[in-house]
């Protein structure tokens, strides 16, 4: 009777030591995934000096006139900051911009000058837990996807009922312009969107990243931290997915992504330009990394994003 009772003493501690680990792992996984905060495997961003290709589109956004927008969060009452750069010539044609993980608005000045270049005004959000947004985690475009919904209506409310709006985003921004494609209730006056190099959900992405960078697999240590989040945030990882919302979409979409993205692997954009039920338009753009796309062959895509949104805004 002694044995049995300290083999079972013996299991029960394997299991709360088990248990332990794999949520003490969870924990530092979380930090990692959720919680905004430099990262190491993340490139360091470059000075940008005279003589740079980015050069031009860097000295025009430091200069140019931004009004300071902001705005509450949809959940959580958090304040979200943005840049508001008006068109040289007046239109009630807005870029809403949306910037990737662990960016900013200001590092979205490439875009924001390709856009500004075609005449439109350009809207530059800080995600929540981003830039100068208020945060203490990182949404990956989920719980932000109604923070954008909020946008566009700031944008309608300054330009007018007969304001045409398109939303754009890169990586995580281009999950969350996904995300907002789906959201019941967007405002007509959203007329389409691009999406460069977004993910078909959360749970997918983080999941492929713990097998890339850390060789783990996405069981238990994925499900974990998406439990984790999902008490501390609302949302679990597989709830947040672009894929299941470009399946409610009926705007036009155009859908990018770099041939050779090893981030987000370039896969991923296949069944979510099968998903999605409007008009759409895919461009891999040969040779291109992750979000480097526009660098890689900028006239490729100034012209195909220019001829998408002639078509759909006019």
């Amino acid at each position: 009777m002694k044995r049995k009772t300290k083999v079972l003493i013996g299991l029960a501690s394997a299991v709360v030591l088990v248990c332990g680990g794999l949520f003490g792992a969870g924990m530092y996984f979380y930090n990692v995934a959720v919680v905004p905060a430099p990262k190491s495997f993340l490139a360091k961003s470059e000075p940008i000096k005279p003589g740079n290709s980015r050069y031009p589109a860097y000295k025009w956004y430091q200069d140019a006139h931004k009004q300071h927008w902001f705005e509450m969060s949809a959940t959580r009452h958090l304040k979200l900051d943005a840049n508001y750069i008006s068109a040289d010539k007046s239109t009630r044609k807005t870029i809403i911009i949306a910037h990737g993980f662990m960016s900013d608005k200001n590092r979205m000045f490439d875009y924001a000058y390709l856009f500004h270049n075609l005449g439109y005004n350009v809207l530059l959000p800080d995600a929540r837990g981003h830039g100068d947004s208020q945060g203490n985690y990182i949404g990956y475009g989920w719980p932000d996807r109604l923070d954008y919904v909020k946008w566009a209506k700031k944008v309608i409310h300054h330009t007018g009922q007969n304001s045409q709006i398109a939303i754009f985003g890169t990586s995580m921004g281009g999950a969350t312009t996904m995300m907002v494609s789906g959201v019941k209730g967007l405002p007509t006056q959203v007329k389409a969107f691009i999406e460069d190099c977004g993910y078909t959900d959360v749970y997918s992405e983080i999941a492929y990243q713990a097998k890339e960078m850390y060789h783990l697999p996405k069981f238990p240590l994925v499900d974990i931290v998406s439990g984790i989040n999902h008490v501390k945030n609302g949302y679990s990882f597989k709830k947040a997915s672009a894929l299941k919302q470009v399946a409610k979409n009926k705007r036009p979409m155009l859908f990018i992504h770099g041939a050779k993205d090893q981030f987000v692997p370039t896969k991923m954009v296949y069944p979510l330009y099968r998903a999605d039920k409007g008009p759409k338009q895919l461009l891999i753009v040969p040779g291109a990394a992750h979000s480097r796309s526009f660098s890689t062959h900028p006239k490729l895509y100034t012209a195909t994003v220019k001829k998408f949104l002639n078509k759909y805004l006019n």
